[in-house]
């Protein structure tokens, strides 16, 4: 059975950068698919970011191109997503996710099949 820990969050300001870890047990990262997804309060939970499982192809919402960075540490079986100038916006529960069959609908919650508990990230103004 895969489990998901999630780790990083906190409260942050405005323009500051934070990172989030994900980490699998009972299989490894490097054999997931993973996708970062987050829910502000009241929201709908939205697509983040995204990597691959073989070839670690990157996706991401528009909304973080070019602040996120997804990327993954093997030698500490993770999956980190980078986040540099932090709006507001930004604040919500994040969640990793993971699936060994990542197709193009890599922006949908449905395709994943283990998630972590969630992270809060609040970013103040």
């Amino acid at each position: 059975q895969v489990r998901l820990v999630q780790s990083g969050g906190g409260l942050v300001q405005a323009g500051d950068s934070l990172t989030l870890s994900c980490a699998a047990s009972g299989r490894t990262t490097s054999n997931l698919a993973v996708g970062w997804f987050r829910q502000a309060a009241g929201g709908e939970r939205e697509f983040v970011a995204a990597i691959n499982r073989f070839d670690s192809n990157t996706f991401y919402a528009q909304s973080v191109r070019g602040r996120f960075t997804i990327s993954r540490d093997n030698a500490k079986n993770t999956v980190n997503l980078q986040m540099d100038s932090l709006k507001p916006e930004d604040t919500a529960v994040y969640y990793c996710s993971g699936t060994v069959r990542l197709g193009t609908a890599y922006y949908s919650p449905s395709v994943y099949d283990y998630w972590g508990p969630g992270a809060q990230v609040t970013v103040s103004s």
